[in-house]
């Protein structure tokens, strides 16, 4: 079998490969919750355990070794082997590019040669480097960048959100509507289809997100460069890319040319998504080649041909030089944005930000931000939607980490899946008894909001809906004088700090929904000793009832309030 043919059916085989991993992404992000039992699937991780970025420098920033993270070792070795294989075949959001490639009206209007290397592509080498010296400080910022989070928090708060909603509410209008032609009714198609949908596929109710217009813009300005430049971000700014080339510099499988077949049609460089220079005679580049096979099944002279060799010899003349100084200028950028970041009083623990509730479980602050990869996963996860990715409330260092906002959603007192499907335990897996004994925060009443304090109204919503036990809410009865001068009872709610933990279930319920007469904040949460608002010992309301009976020791008395 001649080459391109023979490489005709790896390209159709690679186009199977990648719609089955991404059909295997989507069935993973469906499984983002709890199953009856009340665990998570231990799959949920697979992308991000098989990713050496995310594992490589976790280790960085907490030289700590994430065991299921070490199956990036894997990925490396195929890198060895293949070259950049995973980017070709796997990576899902490599196919994102790829489709958004191949639907490009652009795509037949390049001309030959007109897309070869180009110095740009260096950028996502510096961009790596920058990562890796903010890493070495302790600062985990390549969720930012990282694909695997970037689809996954892209997915979660903006893409399936978003086609939730066209679904439900298309079938919605249509079944108020009814239109119809005759005896056929449209709803008939759509009620069926939107059942389906509800109890199969969403399996929960719409999920809304703080930030997810800005994620939205982000991924579709990703994918949308598409139409520039084949695969623009895999070229120039994928961090994974940069370190998956960095291991392709000799790989074993490589591409090799039959001399004096080659007739300079540039038909082989038209068709490289890399722009990997497949056409330049011992000038192809195997850190920028996919291994798609694109080139080979374009050239109708068998004149290339990827083929196992020797790893010693250098594949080509062509060489990855990024240069001294601008390799050291990435690394001091890196430095400089580490120094940005952390100049505020909030990231040097001055002051703390009483809407910053980090989920159960979670790392004092900045462990946590040396772990999170920012992926998404425990806000999918949350079958309240309570958590939500962070704007600027824990600074640029923690943008779009997870916090809880109760107007939204409450932390579920019997739930732990954000434990369980943080790929770097940012959030640790507590057991569900130590996870509701855990405290995030600790609710305070607005008395100048609160129906019993402020307008003498009967009201045990929070009470009611507290889950802790004993209660954390309780109610002391009060005699009130009204505007009349009747004389009436009223049961008035308070906090018992020991018992509270944070759960923001009380904010969630109020009957005030556009400013709730009671809120939590992060004072008291367990995973930080200094942002503890109540002192250790008996709490007042208990001294008053433990009291002593008998009257005060004369004034007289000598040792009297010692």
């Amino acid at each position: 079998m001649n080459p391109k043919r023979r490489a005709g059916f790896v390209v159709w085989a690679r186009r199977s490969v990648q719609a089955g991993v991404f059909i295997f992404f989507l069935g993973l992000f469906w499984l983002a919750q709890a199953r009856p039992d009340g665990g998570a699937s231990p799959l949920i991780r697979f992308f991000f355990n098989i990713n050496p970025l995310a594992g490589g420098i976790t280790w960085l920033t907490t030289h700590a070794l994430i065991v299921p993270m070490l199956l990036g070792l894997v990925t490396v070795a195929t890198a060895l082997v293949f070259g950049r294989a995973f980017c070709g075949w796997v990576c899902p959001l490599g196919t994102v590019h790829a489709a958004a490639t191949w639907f490009s009206k652009r795509r037949a209007a390049r001309r030959p040669g007109a897309d070869n290397w180009t110095g740009w592509q260096r950028s996502k080498y510096y961009l790596l480097i920058g990562l890796a010296a903010m890493a070495l400080f302790g600062l985990h910022w390549t969720g930012v960048f990282d694909p695997f989070s970037v689809l996954y928090r892209s997915f979660t708060a903006g893409v399936y959100p978003g086609v939730q909603y066209a679904a439900e509410d298309a079938a919605t209008s249509v079944y108020f509507s009814d239109p119809h032609a005759g005896p056929v009714h449209l709803t008939s198609l759509t009620e069926p289809a939107y059942k389906f949908l509800k109890r199969s596929v969403y399996a929960r109710d719409r999920q809304v997100f703080n930030g997810a217009v800005l994620i939205l813009v982000l991924f579709a300005g990703i994918v949308l460069l598409n139409l520039y430049r084949k695969r623009f971000w895999c070229r120039y700014a994928c961090p994974l890319g940069a370190l998956l080339g960095m291991c392709s510099l000799r790989p074993i499988m490589r591409l090799a040319s039959v001399e004096g077949r080659c007739n300079d049609c540039g038909k082989c460089a038209t068709r490289c998504p890399a722009a990997a220079d497949p056409d330049k005679p011992n000038g192809w580049r195997p850190t920028e080649c996919y291994t798609c096979f694109n080139c080979v099944a374009a050239c109708n002279r068998g004149a290339i041909d990827f083929k196992f060799k020797s790893p010693l010899p250098a594949p080509s003349s062509a060489r990855l030089d990024l240069g001294k100084r601008a390799m050291l200028s990435a690394g001091v950028a890196g430095l400089g944005g580490l120094v940005l970041f952390r100049l505020t009083p909030r990231a040097q623990a001055k002051i703390y930000n009483p809407a910053l509730i980090r989920p159960p479980g979670s790392r004092p602050e900045r462990e946590f931000l040396e772990r999170c990869l920012k992926c998404g996963l425990c806000m999918k996860a949350c079958p309240t939607n309570g958590l939500q990715p962070t704007g600027l409330q824990a600074g640029l260092e923690g943008i779009w980490t997870p916090v809880l906002v109760p107007q939204v959603g409450y932390c579920d007192y019997a739930c732990n899946l954000c434990g369980q499907v943080c790929p770097t335990e940012a959030i640790q897996p507590l057991p569900i008894e130590e996870k509701k004994n855990a405290k995030i925060g600790l609710a305070v009443f607005d008395r100048g909001r609160c129906l019993p304090w402020a307008y003498d109204r009967e009201c045990m919503i929070c009470e009611e809906h507290c889950p802790t036990s004993p209660k954390a809410i309780f109610c002391i009865p009060a005699q009130l004088t009204t505007r009349d001068g009747t004389t009436i009872t009223i049961k008035q709610p308070r906090v018992d700090p020991e018992k509270c933990i944070g759960c923001g279930i009380c904010e969630n319920v109020c009957v005030f929904r556009d400013q709730p007469a009671i809120r939590i904040t992060s004072a008291n949460e367990s995973r930080n000793t200094k942002n503890q608002a109540i002192l250790g010992g008996v709490s007042g309301w208990k001294q008053i009832e433990s009291a002593p009976t008998e009257p005060p020791a004369p004034a007289s008395d000598p040792y009297a309030g010692n």
